[in-house]
């Protein structure tokens, strides 16, 4: 069986000095690939450097909506030099967030759009943060008309709000919420996202699935988000872990043969 983590921070400091360690205990647990996600300058360039060091890790890069009121023209070159290296799959995680209200709205949305731009001149797929702000996103999304499709990260909303991203062309992608018991809404949309448009993701160090919770989390606990989604809808772990393994190689333009 194989799994592919499509949103993991492995570039993030709880792993720094260990990111071997954990690639090979997620093995282990049968996860064989991982997207690791930038956000800001010293993630991004930590996802490419994972990239480089290991075969079956991809890089995705862009600018979080935190650190929307940083974003500038000497940003933006980087990210676009980033964005063209062979091991770069998206553009992300870029989005919305207006629970930390860490940047103005206006510039978060400013910053979203013109990602969003990038992607399509580019020729890539994004992948999507989005907290307490899903009308927003969903409109700037709509309006986008994105040509490489895109992933909803963590997807934390309900089966309309999850319909209505699918209708979009998304992608939607659980992480480790889906196990948890007072995550009723999110675990309804995982029982109604078609198969051929669902990813799973740890998004590690955080949302630790269940049996896990309340522990670091890392990149192979993705079996434990596999599982979950398995039982809530009745069927094998090798039915969803095969079905995301192909999925995420689709948006990510990736072999999936690859040895």
């Amino acid at each position: 069986m194989d799994i592919f983590d499509a949103h993991t921070h492995l570039n993030d400091a709880p792993f720094a000095g260990k990111e071997a360690a954990y690639v090979q205990h997620a093995r282990t647990l049968d996860v064989k690939k991982m997207a690791i996600a930038g956000s800001d300058a010293d993630l991004n360039a930590g996802a490419l450097r994972l990239a480089h060091q290991f075969p079956h890790l991809y890089a995705v890069v862009g600018w979080h909506p935190e650190f929307a009121k940083d974003y500038n023209q000497t940003i933006e070159a980087r990210l676009i030099t980033q964005l063209q290296d062979p091991k770069t799959v998206a553009l992300g995680e870029i989005g919305l967030d207006y629970h930390w209200q860490t940047s103005p709205h206006d510039q978060q949305q400013q910053v979203f759009i013109r990602q969003l731009d990038l992607a399509k001149q580019l020729h890539l797929p994004v992948v999507i943060h989005t907290r307490d702000a899903l009308a927003d996103t969903y409109q700037i999304l709509k309006e986008a008309h994105l040509q490489n499709g895109g992933i909803i990260h963590s997807f934390n909303g309900n089966c309309e709000w999850a319909q209505k991203f699918l209708d979009l062309g998304m992608y939607l992608s659980f992480s480790g919420v889906v196990s948890f018991k007072n995550a009723p809404l999110v675990q309804a949309a995982a029982r109604m996202v078609p198969l051929d448009r669902m990813l799973v993701e740890t998004d590690a160090p955080y949302l630790t699935p269940v049996p896990y919770r309340g522990h670091q989390n890392e990149p192979g606990y993705t079996r434990y988000v596999v599982e979950a989604i398995a039982k809530l809808r009745n069927t094998s772990v090798a039915e969803i872990a095969a079905h995301t393994w192909h999925n995420a190689h689709q948006i990510y333009g990736l072999d999936e043969n690859e040895n």
